[in-house]
């Protein structure tokens, strides 16, 4: 009897501490994020084609920096397996440039930067519930705003040319990641994500007769890796 009245004043004594996400529930986390571009270019190819010369090495393409931003996400939990979360972040500046173009015409260049806001929302599956170790996987939609879109070029046959990334952008969205429940509702996240995201190029200027041309259809398609806090209210 001893035994039992203690386990059980040991089992009381924690259950206030590690509060499990339950049904109703809202979890809100704060992550610091590397947004990583996976980009896909053919501006060599299609500049080619759009001026009707060979000014680029085919090969050449548009690179985007990487960019550590902080990021806000609001999860709230349909079960304790289900949770519907939007990724709230602020806008991430990447810089453009030109790389890979050994011909000389146009050079490899920096063209300037561009903002970009990509709020995101996922369903995630918590598969291991009411635990300390709490992993999840997701999927969801994205949708990036293109706040700063305008570059120039700066060198070679286009420089002083108006460059533009010309669209928003929707795309899906896949993530996975873990929770670290701590006491009183408090716990450690690490996320990754991957999002689809792909717009138009478009270059105006002597090239192009001044009018606006597409050079490039530009896949960017991120990696974002976090690592955060967050609490259960």
């Amino acid at each position: 009897m001893k035994k039992t009245i203690i386990s059980l004043l040991i089992a009381t004594s924690f259950t206030p501490f590690f509060a499990y996400a339950e049904e109703g529930d809202w979890v809100v986390r704060l992550r610091a994020v590397n947004v990583s571009p996976n980009e896909d270019s053919k501006l060599g190819r299609t500049v080619n084609n759009v001026v009707g010369a060979s000014v680029m090495t085919p090969s050449a393409e548009l690179a985007v920096s990487d960019k550590v931003i902080p990021e806000l996400d609001i999860s709230y939990y349909i079960t304790k397996n289900i949770a519907a979360e939007l990724i709230l972040a602020v806008g991430t500046r990447h810089n453009v440039s030109i790389q890979g173009d050994r011909a000389g015409v146009v050079g490899n260049q920096a063209l300037g930067s561009v903002n970009l806001l990509p709020p995101t929302l996922t369903a995630q599956w918590h598969f291991n519930p009411d635990q300390t170790f709490d992993p999840y996987v997701g999927a969801g939609i994205n949708y990036t705003i293109m706040l700063d879109r305008n570059l120039k070029g700066s060198a070679g046959a286009i420089n002083g040319n108006k460059i533009k990334i010309d669209s928003d952008s929707w795309g899906p969205a896949l993530q996975a990641g873990f929770d670290i429940n701590l006491k009183d509702g408090w716990l450690i996240n690490a996320d990754v994500k991957y999002v689809w995201l792909d717009t138009d190029v478009k270059l105006k200027g002597a090239v192009t007769g001044n009018a606006w041309r597409k050079i490039d259809s530009l896949d960017i398609n991120p990696w974002v890796v976090g690592i955060g806090i967050g609490k259960k209210f």
